[in-house]
């Protein structure tokens, strides 16, 4: 009897499995239509390059301090699932006043900072109610995803992306489009509507999800003062700090790219969106190959490569300004870097989530999820705060504008963030030795022969 309720749970968790992955795959619908167009948006409202980074950073601080809530919430007994989908279906809702404020801009001539005021307004409750949901969310995850999360994880990534991919290209197909009308108005309204109905749907894949019995315990809970306390002795506490200042350093430069493609490398939609989708699709390539080495090697060992190579990229997006009377010579180089971007994102992006389930018990994951998020929005807030001041500053020589300061800002910072933290973390669980030998033969996974095979790759998980 009791052999049969834990085969019925295993079943569940599998399906749930499953679905998960189509979850990710509508995500990338509301994603890839909605999230990566909102400067856009924001600047054909007219927003100054000085509100861009607190469009773009606010609410991730004002997200990240609402998770407080949300364990509060669990702490209540409230469940996962409908933390989550609730949680995601009231962020989709969020398009529809988003749309609005573009009405009104466009149909009855309101300007001034009412329309400014708004889109903040708005997109920030948009973030809010997504990221209350990352506490519950990875919580009930923990509970569902097997021990081979690098390689799960991986997978769903690589399809959320793909669908991201295709579609950022329609969107920008669209935007375009109507942006040769004169009237590019009516492409956001379409492309934000999609976007509501791939989060709509992933809401809906949330609430069929099988949420394992979740019982809080208290003895597990500890303040957020607690954890600031302990950071010095903490190597959990060590990676947060790192990530959090790694955070700080790239919303530096964050927000303003789409500005400094539209702006000082007057790019048109299409050419945009060309660039924008490169750091994703080299990410669907890789996610799985990360995973796996993730998976033998460790987390951190994948977090210091990757750490070191994300410097590198805002300082090679500045050398752009030398091509900009050659569009075409400047996508072909921006794409090149993005392409590194990709390789160096997919790899720190998978393998900072992954180390958190590697290092926190599953009584501490929601809480621990909460804090560590916390700490990325303060960092993420600061950066964009100073990015839009240093991107309003009145310089320019010649092509370089202060966007191109704002680029060169983070590059030191983040260089200076991986050179002073890295060396203090440590891995948390035993994993296999990796020099120059293994490194040789692994450098096989990132060649042209390896893309074509995780483009080949069934849907199936060949080691699940």
């Amino acid at each position: 009897m009791k052999t049969d309720a834990i085969s019925k749970h295993e079943i569940l968790k599998e399906k749930s499995r499953r679905i998960s992955i189509r979850e990710g795959g509508a995500y990338g619908l509301f994603d890839g239509f909605g999230l990566r167009y909102i400067t856009p948006y924001a600047l054909l409202l007219g927003m100054s390059n000085v509100l861009i980074g607190p469009l773009i950073a606010l609410p991730q601080m004002l997200g990240s301090l609402m998770q407080l809530v949300t364990l509060k919430l669990l702490e209540k007994g409230i469940r996962r699932k409908n933390i989550s989908w609730i949680g995601t279906l009231l962020q989709t809702s969020m398009w529809f006043p988003i749309i609005f404020l573009g009405i009104l801009h466009f149909n009855f001539n309101l300007s001034g900072g009412l329309i400014p005021a708004g889109l903040i307004l708005f997109y920030s409750l948009m973030i809010i109610f997504g990221t209350m949901v990352g506490p519950a969310w990875s919580s009930w995850m923990g509970d569902i995803v097997p021990q081979q999360i690098g390689a799960y994880f991986g997978r769903r990534n690589r399809i959320l992306g793909l669908i991201t991919i295709c579609a950022m290209l329609i969107a920008g197909l669209i935007l375009q489009y109507f942006n040769g009308l004169g009237r590019p108005f009516p492409g956001f309204v379409i492309i934000f509507l999609i976007a509501f109905v791939g989060r709509a749907t992933s809401s809906a894949l949330l609430k069929r999800q099988y949420e394992p019995a979740f019982h809080p315990q208290k003895e597990y809970y500890f303040t957020i003062w607690q954890f600031i306390r302990k950071i010095p002795q903490s190597n959990f506490g060590k990676f947060v700090t790192y990530v959090a200042l790694m955070q700080f350093a790239v919303y530096i430069s964050a927000p303003f790219f789409a500005v400094f493609m539209l702006k000082d490398l007057h790019f048109n939609y299409l050419e945009f969106t060309l660039i924008t989708m490169t750091m994703p699709f080299v990410n669907m390539l890789l996610m799985p190959a990360w995973g796996r080495f993730a998976d033998r090697y460790g987390n951190l060992r994948v977090v210091r490569v990757c750490g070191f190579c994300i410097p590198i990229i805002p300082a090679l997006w500045v050398l752009a300004v030398f091509f900009v009377d050659r569009p075409w010579l400047v996508i072909l180089y921006l794409i090149l870097i993005e392409t590194l971007s990709g390789f160096a994102w997919a790899g720190f992006n998978l393998t900072t989530v992954n180390f958190i389930y590697d290092a926190v018990t599953r009584q501490r994951m929601a809480i621990c999820v909460a804090y560590y998020n916390i700490f990325n929005g303060v960092g993420m807030f600061l950066g964009g705060l100073i990015g839009g001041q240093i991107a309003d500053l009145p310089f320019r020589i010649h092509n370089f504008s202060a966007l191109a300061l704002v680029l060169m800002a983070s590059a030191l910072v983040r260089l200076l963030v991986s050179a002073g933290m890295l060396p203090l973390i440590r891995e948390v669980r035993e994993v296999a030795h990796f020099g120059i030998k293994e490194a040789r033969e692994r450098l096989t996974m990132f060649s042209a022969v390896d893309i074509l095979r995780v483009l080949s790759m069934k849907s199936g998980n060949p080691r699940r």
